[in-house]
């Protein structure tokens, strides 16, 4: 059950070909057996009562498509009754009273939240640390990063400790980590995941939610379970079919291919090459790979990023920051995050 994709036993679960206490007792036992080297889930719930939810399931007629499976929810949406860190120690015992609107809509298509997965601290930086609960390692180099913010998700879903995972992504933050861990991680359209209806919901576009898994089947339901319209935030976006193109094919396609950004990114050796070749197999499959220019400067954009970022956590967080003592428990890089230009940090929520 562990190598299914996240389909495949949502079929088998709804086929009654396999029982929800079945998949929680494999899926504890593979946490017990691999987080304790790749620190990907954090927050486990207690073993028993999580198999006692799972039982109660097994004679319930299935309806959603989660239903029975168990799901560690990124440690940036705040879960009900299931402490919510953002990794900063100012939040380590933080126990939601309310589920946000990512963790109610799994709730309702069956999923059974066992856990969190690990970020970087209030999810700035594309390496996945904090001082609360540590650092998640990559599965296929404990020595290197899993990447970030959605570390956690990334490292459980390539050791199986995940069938499907939610992320976020600011800058890169469901890409970055999904490239490490060998999973996929595909950021929406910003809107088509509404935000929650808290605090400043028309200038805060930047960041957004969205789906994380091992097949792209999986990962496009898993984005029809997030999203769909949030009547109390602006910016509403209709729901595209996305499951009835997975199987056509990619011949008449068009791929835009905007490399290093004429030459302004670094690249490590090897990386361009490599592109180029994956580049070269979807030609083969009749589609047309077009070179392009950068479409702006990169200078100019990462000033406009960075500006942008410093409003949105200088607004957000201004309490935090004004508190001497809440300050000091704050890492440098976000409070240089809130400065703009200049500032330390990269990645994203």
């Amino acid at each position: 059950m562990l190598d299914w994709s996240a389909c495949e036993l949502s079929r088998a679960i709804h086929a009654r070909k396999v029982a929800p206490s079945e998949v929680m007792a494999a899926w504890l036992a593979q946490v017990a057996a691999v987080n304790p080297a790749v620190n990907a889930i954090i927050s486990l719930r207690d073993p028993d009562t999580l198999m006692a939810e799972a039982r109660a399931l097994d004679d319930v007629s299935a309806t959603g498509w989660l239903h029975g499976i168990p799901f560690a929810v990124k440690d940036l949406v705040a879960t009900k009754g299931l402490r919510t860190t953002w990794g900063s120690p100012l939040f380590a015992d933080h126990v939601p009273a309310r589920d946000d609107l990512v963790a109610a809509r799994l709730r309702a298509a069956g999923a059974v939240i066992a856990a969190k997965t690990n970020v970087p601290e209030w999810g700035q930086g594309s390496h996945s640390f904090n001082p609360v609960f540590g650092v998640t390692r990559n599965p296929y180099d404990l020595t290197r990063s899993a990447g970030g913010s959605s570390g956690g998700a990334a490292a459980a879903l390539a050791t199986r400790m995940a069938w499907v995972a939610d992320g976020s992504d600011m800058m890169g933050s469901l890409r970055n980590p999904a490239a490490f861990c060998n999973v996929y991680g595909f950021r929406p359209t910003w809107g088509l995941v509404p935000q929650d209806a808290e605090g400043e919901t028309h200038l805060s576009t930047l960041s957004t939610e969205g789906p994380m898994g091992r097949s792209i089947e999986d990962v496009a339901r898993l984005l029809l379970v997030l999203a769909g319209e949030n009547p109390e935030v602006p910016f509403p976006r209709a729901v595209p079919d996305v499951l009835s193109g997975l199987d056509r094919g990619i011949d008449g396609m068009r791929i835009g291919w905007l490399g290093d950004w004429g030459g302004d990114y670094a690249m490590e050796p090897g990386i361009l090459d490599l592109c180029q070749a994956a580049l070269r197999q979807m030609e083969d499959l009749g589609a047309a790979v077009d070179p392009l220019p950068p479409p702006f400067p990169a200078a100019r954009l990462w000033s406009a990023w960075v500006t942008l970022r410093a409003m949105l956590n200088a607004g957000g967080k201004r309490a935090l920051a004004e508190d001497p003592a809440k300050r000091a428990l704050t890492k440098p890089d976000d409070l240089g995050n809130r400065a703009g230009p200049g500032a330390v940090g990269a990645g994203g929520l």
